[in-house]
């Protein structure tokens, strides 16, 4: 050092911490389903150091809010309103409470609460499409093609969820993000199947889990597999009409209907395997739960269900609203007994490198993460 240089003594700058996201995740209800489940994984999961999550329900709340409250969540609701009101009750909301995030979740909130938080100024807008299906009719579809223009991405649960959002609805495949469901995993420890031939399908009964169709293959497989019972789990509006078919088609000693339960994992470990008939799935919740446990499993080739289902390694697929073919893929799986341990594995192999829930919580957070950062480098 040179003679009478001045010393220099490097200086640590203190480093400004890196503030928690805000996330508000919109829904239409708390109330009952496979995305109401997701929200309060959501809750119980997300890594509050970098995202603090809070909940908006447009309409009514029931056990999953309550859930959400026990995760520590905070939950909100809108009073009764027309649509303009509830979009100004949003805007208030997500301005006194300074979103960094809004997540919506399907259609009609994905309309509504875009709109509310590009007027408060949101910096993140982000939808999730959890069905194949933005809506059933072209009011619907146009509605959600346009409200698409106020986000920052769409994120389907699906790769078949994806090619409908790019092929039908016309939206640019760099504005969707696919992040599959996932599900806890130590609700539903690995059991394996039972040694005898008895079903389980869990799904609400409503007209697109297509009940009808599987109750019609049992009336086929009894004939062959004499000793095979079906347990339905769940309720819907469809109950009373299924009530009857069972009646109809004498399958009273085969099948029962067990309504809505909150022992799920017990009740799948007393199976031998899963069905699921629906004609439309994203990623099935109740699908991943039965793998989880070790069971195999046999489901319509809809929607996510081939993203899920290995066929002949964890279970099979088959045509939806094809009676014959599903009853006998069910004669095909009663008389691979011997194979049911090994495919049940396999299953539960599947779930645990794929659709488990800390796996989909971190994806969203890393996703909130970049699209912010996108946002703070365009304003500088």
């Amino acid at each position: 050092m040179a003679v009478g240089a001045p010393l220099l003594i490097p200086v640590t700058l203190p480093v400004a911490p890196i503030r928690p996201l805000r996330v508000c995740h919109v829904s239409l209800t708390l109330k009952t389903g496979g995305l109401e489940r997701i929200l309060a994984d959501l809750a119980r999961h997300h890594d509050r150091a970098s995202c603090l999550p809070e909940f908006l329900a447009i309409r009514e709340v029931g056990r999953f809010a309550d859930e959400i409250r026990q995760a520590g969540g905070v939950v909100h609701q809108l009073r009764p309103a027309g649509r303009w009101g509830q979009i100004e009750q949003m805007r208030h909301l997500f301005c006194d409470r300074n979103f960094d995030v809004v997540h919506t979740h399907n259609t009609y909130p994905h309309i509504y609460a875009s709109i509310a938080a590009r007027l408060a100024r949101v910096p993140v807008v982000v939808n999730t499409r959890h069905g194949q299906r933005a809506g059933h009719g072209w009011k619907s579809r146009t509605q959600f093609r346009w409200a698409s223009h106020l986000v920052d991405r769409i994120v389907t649960v699906s790769d078949d969820a994806a090619n409908l959002c790019i092929n039908v609805d016309g939206i640019a495949p760099k504005k969707i993000r696919r992040i599959w469901n996932g599900i806890d995993l130590k609700d539903f420890a690995f059991a394996g199947p039972v040694d005898r031939p008895v079903a389980i399908s869990v799904a609400r009964l409503s007209a697109e889990k297509d009940f009808e169709t599987l109750l019609r293959a049992v009336s086929h497989v009894v004939s062959c597999v004499p000793d095979f019972r079906l347990k339905i789990v769940g309720d819907g509006p469809e109950r009373a009409r299924l009530e009857r078919l069972i009646n109809e088609l004498g399958l009273n000693e085969f099948v029962e209907l067990m309504g809505e339960r909150t022992d799920v994992p017990d009740l799948l470990r007393e199976a031998g395997f899963f069905v699921s008939s629906s004609l439309t799935e994203g990623i099935s919740l109740t699908l991943l739960e039965a793998m989880a446990v070790g069971l195999p499993v046999i489901a319509t080739a809809v929607g996510g269900n081939p993203e899920i289902v290995l066929p002949e390694k964890t279970g099979y697929l088959v045509p939806a609203s094809n009676p014959q073919a599903l009853a006998e893929a069910i004669v095909t799986l009663c008389r691979q007994q011997p194979a049911w341990f090994r495919m049940g594995c396999e299953g539960r192999d599947r779930v645990v490198q794929n659709f488990d829930v800390s796996r989909m919580v971190r994806d969203y957070e890393q996703l909130y993460g970049e699209l912010r950062k996108n946002v703070s480098r365009s304003a500088g």
